[in-house]
């Protein structure tokens, strides 16, 4: 047997194990994203069943369909309605965002281009804000929140959530702006051009697949926030996550309306992680690769 021959079967043989690992590997990855959705197909799926067939052990996969737990959440059948909860989420997630990203964007700027002395000690800093357990400072919150008259305020969770979220986006963003080119920046202050414009005009569009990672980070996290939303707010302030705890009663859990009420809750930042899915992974893999 010729050395080309060898040569020609052992290259076929590697290549039917390259290809047996490639489909290995792709079937493993398949079982474990299915295996990240099936909750939340089944939270889906239980929004469409009666209370009764929600409640069955074991579950009732083939049980009919209703729209029940939506009329119910929506007020149908004469409960709260869902909708000043869910503008107060709203509001309370895009004015802390917008509050986020103009104080980061700054901030980032001075910790990654215009770099300030001990810059490094600076983002310590900023990442150890984030090691206090949140519940440690409830009671703080709480009774400066009652003493100052803000208790059951939609502004009092913009500033929170402004404060709780603006470590993190100044971490992001810096990241994102370290790799904008020193040069262009220079070219637009040759120009003129003052600082609120270079963060506006150059800074700004070339980090703006990172602003918007950050950003919608943020609002996820905001429009998620359950704890001090629970304590400091009450009928006038409180938010969807707030309102979905009215479910689980002293009468007892309502799965199906629950899970409808989630399903509804969880649409917002779906859609929005859907819109912006191009710009949140092309921010996300920012500065991954040096």
């Amino acid at each position: 047997m010729s050395a080309s021959t060898v040569t020609s079967a052992s290259d076929n043989s590697l290549s039917r194990k390259a290809r047996r690992r490639s489909a290995a590997l792709g079937v493993a990855a398949w079982a474990v994203g299915i295996g990240f959705c099936l909750p939340a197909l089944w939270m889906v799926l239980t929004s469409f069943h009666a209370e009764a067939d929600a409640a069955t052990n074991p579950p009732s996969v083939a049980a009919a369909l209703t729209l029940d737990g939506y009329r119910t959440f929506f007020g149908g059948g004469g409960g709260p309605t869902p909708w000043p909860p869910l503008v107060n989420s709203l509001a309370a997630s895009f004015f802390s965002t917008v509050l986020v990203l103009l104080l980061a964007l700054p901030a980032a700027y001075a910790l990654s281009i215009r770099r300030v002395r001990k810059w490094t000690d600076v983002m310590f800093f900023f990442l150890s804000t984030k090691m206090l357990p949140v519940v440690a400072g409830l009671l703080p919150v709480y009774l400066f929140a009652r003493n100052t008259g803000l208790l059951d305020n939609i502004w009092l969770l913009v500033l929170l959530y402004t404060s709780m979220n603006l470590p993190i986006a100044v971490w992001m963003m810096q990241s994102f702006l370290a790799d904008v080119p020193v040069s262009i920046i220079e070219a637009a202050q040759v120009d003129g051009a003052r600082l609120p414009t270079v963060l506006r005009r150059v800074v700004a569009p070339v980090a703006g697949p990172g602003i918007a990672a950050t950003a919608l980070i943020c609002f996820i996290f905001s429009w998620n926030e359950l704890l001090f939303a629970r304590v400091l707010t009450g009928v006038v302030a409180g938010t969807a996550p707030v309102h979905l705890t009215t479910f689980v009663t002293s009468q007892g859990l309502f799965l199906a309306q629950l899970c409808a009420a989630s399903v509804v809750v969880s649409l917002p930042v779906l859609i929005a992680g859907y819109a912006a899915q191009d710009k949140l992974v092309q921010g996300l893999s920012l500065g991954a690769v040096k």
